[in-house]
């Protein structure tokens, strides 16, 4: 294959996994391979065709130099501790080291029963590994720290849910698995040996530069609040909803893991909730910054004894950083939402102009990633207005013709102009020409996204009639989400009423 697996966690203690092959499969078919990916992972894909590539990552063939296990780990789910979980249908072949220098995990998900099963068959349904392999690379190409998707595998077997379903296995890559529920495996045992070596492992893998800190695991917990905030911030740019925002679903390393019943936002609602198990919406869109401090301090929990051997003193600074993070969180926040409105500047009313875009479009309903989209086209539909008036001598109009398209979306539309009109006022003090900031904001404002009826029909044609041309056509658009595509104009379109996704489920 050309990879030279290093195997560092599985040279860790045997507590921290267990040591198991994956579950031969029936009939292994290649699906799709991602080359770009496996190029990046200095794959040698000359010497490997697709059923060489199906049987490798099916689990049928295990490559050479590779130490699959399953990882332990507990972690809250939805605010109830479960004191065991693990890799319940993963199996980690190992680590390899990319064309950039950086180890990576290989994961195949959907590869047969482990000791942390819990009853559960191990497998994976076709669908689920399409919605993963589709949203998580979307994500990438979003630029949002994530897992990536490898390969998808149709395995030749049924698997059982509310129905008889063909069974597929991805292989998931990843910084690390290692999460916040990893160090909670050890810390509800009391093996304080065990959370000791688990971060130092996170520090060398992810952090090295804390380990010349004067406190390195206080250190480890700031940088770990940092990258979440950033993280979920980003979530929040995109209308993104996680759905499972347990602690064993939040990753050391700041990426998206675990695409189970995730969602993006058709029309903005704070409260969008799209998980069939959150029946409270205890992960809706508006409660993932504060549900990932949660899960923080869940994490500061594991390590006070290791911040100060008297636990009792840990708590003062670990509090002080979880406590800095609702700040971390709205700064990088409203940095990204600035961009979004095409704002290079800042000035102290920028949070309520924000807020304002925001409910005007609740209130009216507007499609979240459209809204964004086409006040981009109204940038720059002002910038060609100026520029056409500057030529023949004359003032140009502050009201412009870019509203057109924009402002039909919103049911009551006086509300937009009122708020374009503050808008306006406020880029009008920017330094930038309206070219650059039109251009600047398409670069952060997608026009595509995963949508959720799309990716349904994308399954539903794989699914039923074996019909993969969807889900390709659907990857293809979304690896250039900030592109105008004129032939995939459909994509870009918010769902009619028959085709809305109310609910999206986990697949387990």
């Amino acid at each position: 294959m050309g990879w030279a697996f290093s195997n560092s966690y599985a040279a860790l203690p045997g507590h921290f996994f267990s040591r198991l092959d994956p579950a031969a499969v029936a009939g292994p078919r290649l699906i799709k391979f991602n080359e770009p990916l496996g190029f990046e992972l200095g794959l040698d894909r000359g010497r490997l065709d697709g059923p060489a590539l199906a049987s490798i990552f099916s689990g049928n063939s295990i490559p050479s130099g590779a130490e699959p296990i399953a990882m332990a780990y507990a972690g809250h789910q939805f605010g109830h501790f479960v004191p065991q979980l693990g890799d319940g249908r993963a199996i980690l072949l190992g680590e390899v080291t990319d064309r950039h220098g950086v180890r990576r995990d290989v994961q195949l998900k959907g590869s047969g029963r482990t000791p942390y099963s819990r009853g559960g068959d191990g497998r994976a349904a076709l669908g689920p590994v399409l919605r993963e392999y589709l949203v998580s690379e979307a994500m990438h190409a979003l630029g949002i720290a994530t897992t990536r998707a490898l390969a998808a595998v149709a395995t030749g077997e049924v698997v059982f849910r509310d129905a008889r379903l063909p069974g597929a296995i991805l292989t998931r890559v990843a910084a690390s698995h290692v999460r916040v529920g990893t160090f909670q495996f050890f810390a509800a045992r009391a093996d304080l040996d065990g959370v000791k070596t688990l971060a130092d492992y996170v520090i060398d893998r992810h952090y090295p530069d804390v380990k010349s800190a004067e406190r390195p695991y206080l250190e480890l917990l700031r940088c770990v609040t940092r990258r979440h905030a950033e993280l979920v911030a980003a979530w929040m740019h995109v209308g993104f909803i996680h759905g499972v925002m347990n602690t064993d679903n939040t990753a050391v390393s700041g990426e998206t893991i675990d695409f189970g019943p995730c969602a993006f936002m058709d029309a903005y609602d704070p409260a969008t909730v799209f998980s069939s198990i959150d029946a409270r919406g205890r992960y809706r869109f508006e409660n993932q910054p504060a549900a990932a401090q949660w899960n923080l301090a869940r994490f500061a929990e594991t390590l006070l004894p290791l911040i100060d051997a008297d636990g009792g003193r840990a708590v003062e600074p670990a509090t002080e950083v979880i406590a800095a993070y609702p700040a971390q969180f709205e700064e990088r926040w409203l940095a990204g939402m600035r961009a979004k409105l095409g704002l290079f500047t800042q000035e102290s009313g920028d949070a309520e102009l924000v807020r304002a875009w925001l409910d005007v479009m609740h209130r009216n309903q507007c499609d979240y990633t459209l809204a964004f989209r086409r006040l981009c086209d109204a940038a720059a539909a002002d910038a060609a207005a100026a520029d056409a008036a500057a030529a023949d001598g004359e003032a140009a109009d502050g009201a412009a013709a870019g509203d057109a398209g924009l402002r039909d979306m919103f049911e009551r539309p006086g509300e937009y102009l009122e708020w374009a009109a503050n808008w306006r006022a406020r880029v009008a003090r920017e330094p930038k020409s309206g070219g650059e900031r039109a251009r600047a904001m398409r670069r952060v404002n997608p026009a595509f996204i995963p949508r959720n009826h799309r990716i349904e029909q994308a399954i539903a044609a794989a699914v039923e009639r074996e019909d993969f041309a969807p889900f390709e056509e659907m990857l293809q658009v979304l690896s250039q989400p900030y592109v105008h595509q004129p032939r995939y104009e459909a994509y870009a379109r918010p769902p009619q009423p028959g085709e809305k996704v109310l609910q999206t489920f986990c697949g387990t």
